[in-house]
């Protein structure tokens, strides 16, 4: 969920502003899953952005400081997270380890790269979440772990239902800079889209793997 609206307007201007996010209901972009989207996300593109960096950067650090309080360590879900988890990481003066998806196929077959320990209470950063599920084998790896989770921090929702039920199940808390359904909303209001694409778009996040069938 996403308390701050501005914070919510403000990151979707810059999503859309240099592209990470773009909006096409007429010419649909085809997931890895196969699913046809009217919209397509590389948050990695920040990263390349100085002010956007820093603005994310401080806008996760206000976030867990509010919704967690002090924490022992900053843990990002490779790939996409692993930068942002380190600036945050710097800023609150914490520990970073990040996840990976799956274990190294030689040396230590680590999961977790970097020290995490036995009874540390850690923040999750995650760039983007669709259904949930690799983020949450990330909490999953840090809880086998012994850590304590205390949650996860991401940029950007889709806000599919399937992701509300398995951060639910998993008693994950998420708490996002903005979402799908804010970004339509300012993309709207500025134009980046008509509202002819509003419908198509709603419908959309309704039903990923019917719409455009």
């Amino acid at each position: 969920m996403n308390k701050n609206e501005s914070t919510a307007q403000d990151t979707a201007e810059f999503l859309l502003q240099i592209k990470a996010i773009k909006l096409d209901a007429n010419n649909p972009f085809t997931w890895s899953s196969g699913i046809k989207s009217p919209i397509y996300c590389d948050n990695r593109k920040i990263l390349s952005y100085p002010k956007i960096r820093t603005f994310v950067r401080q806008e996760f650090v206000k976030l867990i400081n509010e919704e967690f309080g002090d924490i022992d360590l900053i843990a990002g879900v490779a790939t996409g997270a692993i930068a942002h988890g380190v600036l945050v990481a710097q800023d609150l003066g914490v520990p970073f380890v990040y996840v990976r998806s799956s274990k190294k196929e030689h040396g230590m077959t680590n999961l977790i790269e970097g020290v995490a320990e036995s009874g540390q209470s850690v923040v999750v950063v995650e760039d983007l979440v669709s259904t949930g599920n690799s983020s949450l084998s990330a909490v999953t790896a840090l809880r086998e772990a012994g850590c304590n989770v205390k949650g996860m921090v991401a940029i950007f929702t889709y806000g599919l239902q399937s992701a509300n039920d398995n951060f639910k199940k998993e008693n994950c808390a998420l708490f996002t800079l903005t979402s799908y359904d804010q970004l339509i909303k300012h993309a709207l209001d500025k134009s980046y889209i008509k509202d002819s694409d509003l419908q198509s778009l709603i419908k959309w996040r309704e039903n990923p793997e019917a719409w455009g069938k």
